[in-house]
């Protein structure tokens, strides 16, 4: 059966990309394009690929043992920007008077 009928591609060639160790949809897309048009396939392929068991998930990574080869990965802290009074202000020419006003 299709999955995405953009560019022609089956649910057995995702399962086989899946196969191959692309775990994401996004992965899935540079493999084979499937997502990359209009993005209606996107959450049927996001389907096939719950279903697999060799490629990580969140609740894999959340589980993972210290010194298992599946540990989770740092995320780095957004940056802070600074206080808006401490931003420049640009300096602004006035405004031309409108003709005729009195």
């Amino acid at each position: 059966m299709y999955v995405c009928s953009c560019f022609g591609i089956t649910e057995e060639q995702v399962k086989q990309h899946a196969d191959a160790g692309r775990c994401t949809p996004r992965q899935i897309a540079s493999a084979c394009k499937a997502g990359t048009d209009c993005g209606s396939c996107v959450r049927r392929i996001q389907a096939l690929l719950g279903r697999g068991e060799g490629c990580a998930t969140r609740t894999k990574l959340d589980t993972a043992k210290p010194g298992t080869s599946v540990a989770p990965v740092a995320v780095p802290a957004p940056a802070t920007l600074p206080a808006p009074s401490a931003l420049p202000v640009p300096a602004t020419a006035p405004l031309p008077a409108a003709a005729g006003a009195a």
